[in-house]
């Protein structure tokens, strides 16, 4: 039987904890369509107000994973985890009642999205250290598996749902959706209580496996320590950073370069780029057979490469519109197949590495890192866009992305093995 649908049979909590997550990825994808439709269309806003309110939804990630990280390490994951997401229920169910009462308005869309976004981000940084409380350790790449697989699985087939539902209810009802599945995720997770004895549990004590910060008392700033001190959690970050503003640079300017200078319709990018999602579903699906055949390290770098390396085809050559259409599916296949195989491999090498008492934190750190590079990479994409044109910018965004590999590239990655108990 497949591992991940057997712990899915054999272990109850993380069953629970898994429909849950299932259930709020699948009405996230509603708020992800219908809070910039709330408000263009809903509060007749501008372009420029649609871009205030997805800001407001991403500064807490900017703002607050650092201190998140280290203040919630301590705190019981579940008592964290569900406020949160009834917090995120609470707030987004407020749109469609503010929109009944005609009160809503640009300003408080804008402020329910960054309260929520806060919220998220404490949910999301404790969600990562609570997976290896609910199964053993060498059941991480399975549960990793399952849970990736049923978000990508919303990833693809989510927007479409999410604009029928904002067809037949408009954008401000659909929001209310939403706020139903974080209560379902909240269900899920009291529902999955945590295995005995995780409090204090570890996967091993090799080298690998680092102490909060030698000793010391834990401060906001050892997050980073426990990334950076460890060979392959500062490849891993190193890369994942990189990659971010890579992907900025080549994206932003590959949509102005498809559709504006080579006459492909939005329709036909809209469908090309909806091949990276098919791809993330069977990069999912494939990884832990991957990496059982070439080892947790080889099949991480063969995944690295299909998803940094593939985009440099997409631009390679200046196509006429309906063949750069194929060329970009066939281009965000390959390269969706190994993203989903790396998302896979990232969070188990990551919940396999980090002490238990440093998950929260370090994820906090990660998260820093992550959507730290992000506005570096619109700024660059702007920049390389405007001086050198669309092509070009996107062109070394894509090398950008290769470069993105080579910290994952010593001998002591390559011959990473999936962890056992």
């Amino acid at each position: 039987m497949d591992p991940s649908l057997r712990l899915l049979r054999a272990s109850r909590p993380f069953r629970w904890y898994w429909v849950g997550q299932s259930l709020s990825a699948a009405g996230s994808q509603v708020t992800a369509l219908a809070l910039p439709l709330v408000t263009a269309i809903a509060l007749d806003g501008s372009p420029k107000d649609v871009g205030f309110v997805a800001a407001a939804a991403m500064l807490p990630y900017l703002l607050f994973s650092l201190p998140a990280g280290h203040f919630l390490e301590s705190r019981p994951k579940r008592a964290v985890m569900i406020p949160a997401d009834l917090v995120q229920a609470l707030l987004l169910a407020c749109i469609p009642l503010t929109w009944w009462l005609g009160i809503l308005s640009v300003p408080l869309v804008a402020g329910i999205a960054f309260a929520s976004g806060t919220a998220a981000l404490c949910f999301g940084v404790v969600g990562f250290a609570y997976v290896p409380d609910l199964v053993e350790t060498d059941q991480l790449p399975a549960a990793n598996r399952a849970i990736q697989g049923s978000r990508t699985v919303a990833d693809v087939a989510g927007p479409g749902v999410a604009g029928f539902l904002i067809g037949v209810l408009g954008a401000p009802l659909a929001m209310a959706v939403d706020a139903i599945s974080y209560l379902a995720s909240a269900a899920g997770i009291a529902a999955a209580p945590p295995r005995a004895n995780t409090q204090d549990a570890t996967a091993d004590h090799s080298p690998e496996r680092l102490s909060g910060a030698g000793g010391d008392k834990p401060t906001i700033l050892t997050g980073l320590t426990v990334l950076f001190s460890n060979p392959h959690l500062r490849a891993l970050t190193l890369h994942a950073a990189l990659y971010n503003l890579a992907s900025e640079a080549f994206t932003l300017n590959l949509v102005l370069w498809a559709v504006r200078h080579q006459g492909l319709s939005t329709t036909a990018y809209g469908i090309a780029m909806g091949a990276g999602g098919v791809g993330g579903v069977i990069g999912t699906m494939t990884a832990l057979k991957l990496s059982e055949r070439l080892g947790l390290g080889r099949a991480f770098i063969v995944s690295l490469v299909l998803s940094c390396g593939a985009p440099v085809l997409a631009v390679a050559w200046a196509l006429d519109a309906s063949v750069l259409a194929f060329v970009l599916g066939v281009v965000m296949l390959i390269s969706g197949i190994g993203l989903g195989n790396a998302n896979v491999y990232s969070l188990t090498l990551r919940q396999s590495s980090i002490p238990r008492d440093q998950l929260t934190r370090s994820a906090g750190a990660y998260t820093q890192v992550m959507y730290g590079s992000i506005p570096i990479g619109g700024v660059l994409a702007g920049v390389l866009g405007e001086a050198l044109g669309a092509r070009p910018a996107a062109i070394i965004g894509a090398l950008l992305m290769c470069l993105s590999v080579t910290p994952m590239l010593p001998r002591s990655i390559r011959t990473l093995t999936l962890p056992s108990t």
